[in-house]
């Protein structure tokens, strides 16, 4: 079967951590946001605001806070992605219903929401020619991103984007064969030797990329992700911020 256009797209999607010094044209943040409110919301609950960072020290903060990532400071757009239960509280205040009481179901829909929607952005900002990357790594510090950004409680700090014109062109990195991921009725646990080919793969992909070479895998790269960014501030956090206090 062929590909759609937009299949085509997908498919071709890499980060971009390198900008051209060209702003987005006039008006075209706010037609991506537009695009990003269209993805799917639970009970059209809309739990997402989007924090436009513009303020240089606001930058140098939150990019210091991620470990360092220069890209924050450098990108012509960086948006912070935000999980808000705050207007939904006011809503449910509105209508009789009382206070949000801070539900792990709450907090588990206002964060799908934000990704959804964060996800149709960057789509949208591809079909354009732009180019990003997600930035997880503002969880380090979330507390710096709370006080930078003036967000109020039931307001949390997801992850950020960069956004501008690529000037670099990065290849692909090759994902799990579909049959790893899709499951027929029930799990399947994959085989020793089909982990061991896909970190091949990935082995081959990381020592043959033009820039960034590593000797690794993808067993090893993700263990090291994983057990290196634990976060465990992030319940703390979060509950503070009211979301997942039951």
């Amino acid at each position: 079967m062929s590909l759609t256009t937009t299949q085509q797209l997908q498919l071709q999607h890499s980060s971009v951590r390198r900008f051209l010094p060209r702003p987005l044209d006039p008006g075209q943040l706010e037609s991506l946001i537009r695009c990003g409110q269209a993805a799917a919301t639970s009970s059209f609950i809309q739990a997402y605001s989007v924090i436009r960072v513009t303020r240089a020290e606001a930058r140098a903060a939150i990019a210091t806070a991620a470990g360092g990532q220069v890209w924050i400071e450098q990108a012509p757009e960086f948006l912070v992605f935000c999980a808000d239960l705050r207007r939904i509280d006011g809503a449910c205040r509105r209508a009789g219903k009382g206070a949000l009481d801070g539900y792990s179901e709450h907090g588990l829909a206002a964060i799908v929401d934000v990704a959804l929607m964060a996800q149709n952005v960057l789509l949208a900002a591809e079909s354009q020619g732009l180019g990003g990357v997600f930035i997880g790594g503002i969880r380090n510090a979330p507390q710096v991103v709370v006080e930078q950004l003036g967000l109020p409680e039931l307001v949390t700090p997801v992850f950020g984007m960069c956004l501008g014109w690529p000037d670099e062109a990065n290849p692909v990195k090759p994902r799990m064969p579909v049959d790893y991921v899709l499951h027929q009725d029930s799990y399947r646990e994959l085989s020793e030797q089909e982990v061991s080919g896909y970190d091949r793969v990935m082995a081959d992909y990381y020592a043959g990329r033009g820039s960034n070479v590593k000797l690794s895998d993808w067993s090893s790269a993700v263990a090291t992700a994983m057990q290196g960014k634990k976060r465990e501030h992030m319940l703390e956090f979060l509950r503070a911020r009211g979301f997942f206090r039951h």
